[in-house]
């Protein structure tokens, strides 16, 4: 689970903050710095969609110059940190987070494309979205199941 929310962070960093969000509103996460409250998931949620839109923008900065990437190692990160699990060494969620980040970076900047000019453009740029809201959507079935295996606590 970590690296796949890492390699959200990389394709659409504020999905995985939406995420993120939504997990520790389900008591998913390990710790209680993630905002899990109606407020945070609304607003967490509201950027996720504004990223997506801004994204097809045509001054919309390239995910790879170094603050946007940094921000999506950082956010890959403590992704994975927040759903290796309670028991689990910071170091055992950190990193595979922040490679998943590192890979969906670089992937999906590859995949997409330079420009949302055209048609095919912007399919690729929608797949791209579809694709990362697909598998925060499924991080939350995994960790929901991974945390009725565990029990409370």
């Amino acid at each position: 689970m970590a690296f796949g929310i890492g390699l959200v962070a990389g394709m659409r960093s504020m999905t995985a903050g939406a995420a993120l969000s939504w997990a520790a509103a389900r008591g998913q996460t390990r710790s209680g710095w993630i905002p899990a409250g109606t407020g945070g998931r609304a607003i967490a949620t509201a950027a996720a969609l504004a990223e997506m839109a801004g994204d097809k923008m045509p001054f919309a900065p390239d995910r790879r110059i170094v603050p946007s990437f940094l921000g999506r190692l950082a956010i890959g990160a403590l992704g994975g940190v927040a759903l290796a699990g309670r028991d689990r060494p910071l170091l055992e969620g950190a990193l595979p987070g922040a490679a998943g980040a590192v890979l969906g970076t670089l992937l999906g900047r590859a995949a997409r494309g330079a420009t949302t000019r055209s048609g095919a453009d912007w399919a690729r740029a929608l797949t791209e979205d579809a694709a990362a809201a697909g598998l925060a959507a499924a991080l939350l079935c995994w960790a929901g199941h991974a945390s009725e295996r565990r029990g409370p606590g």
